[in-house]
C-alpha cells in the first residue's frame, strides 16, 4: 500500500474536475428537445399583415402578406399562426365589406328606381305634382333632372 503522507512515485497527473464553468458569461443552455431559439420566417410580416387585415381598406394587402408570411413559415419548417389569423381576419372582413356595398348600392339603385317611378307618376302625367325622395316631399318644378337621368 501506498502511504497518504508521501508523495506521487508513480508521476501520475491528477484526474481533472468532473466539470468546469466556462470563464465567461451565460454560457449557453441547449435542451434537446425544444426548437432553436431565434427569429421565426415570416413573423414580423405576420405581425404587419394582422394589422393591415384590421384597418379598413387594407384588407387586400393583408391578405397577400400574410400568405407571404406563412409560406416563409413552411418553408423554414414552423409555424406562424399569426399569419393565419390575417389570412382568416382579412377574409372575414373583405366579405363583410363585399357584403356592405352590395347593400348599400342596392338600395340607392331601388331610391333612384323610385324617384323615377314617382316623377312619371306625379309630375308627368298630372298627379299630386310632389315626390318623396330621401324623406323629403320635393315639388316637381324643383327636381334637379340629374337626379332623374341616374
Amino acid at each position: 500500500m501506498t502511504d497518504p503522507n508521501q508523495p506521487n512515485s508513480q508521476n501520475i497527473p491528477p484526474a481533472p474536475p468532473a466539470y468546469e464553468a466556462p470563464a465567461y458569461g451565460n454560457a449557453p443552455q441547449y435542451n434537446a428537445g425544444a426548437p432553436a431559439a431565434g427569429p421565426v420566417p415570416g413573423r414580423t410580416m405576420a405581425i404587419v399583415a394582422l394589422i393591415l387585415a384590421i384597418i379598413p381598406g387594407t384588407q387586400l394587402i393583408g391578405l397577400i402578406l400574410g400568405i407571404v408570411a406563412l409560406v416563409q413559415s413552411r418553408k423554414a419548417g414552423t409555424k406562424n399562426g399569426l399569419a393565419i389569423a390575417a389570412i382568416i381576419v382579412s377574409i372575414v372582413l373583405m366579405i363583410i365589406a363585399i357584403i356592405i356595398i352590395v347593400v348599400v348600392v342596392a338600395s340607392f339603385a331601388n331610391s333612384t328606381a323610385d324617384l323615377y317611378q314617382q316623377y312619371q307618376t306625379n309630375c308627368v302625367a298630372g298627379g299630386s305634382g310632389v315626390v318623396e325622395y330621401l324623406g323629403q316631399t320635393i315639388p316637381c318644378d324643383q327636381l334637379d333632372q340629374s337626379q332623374l337621368n341616374n
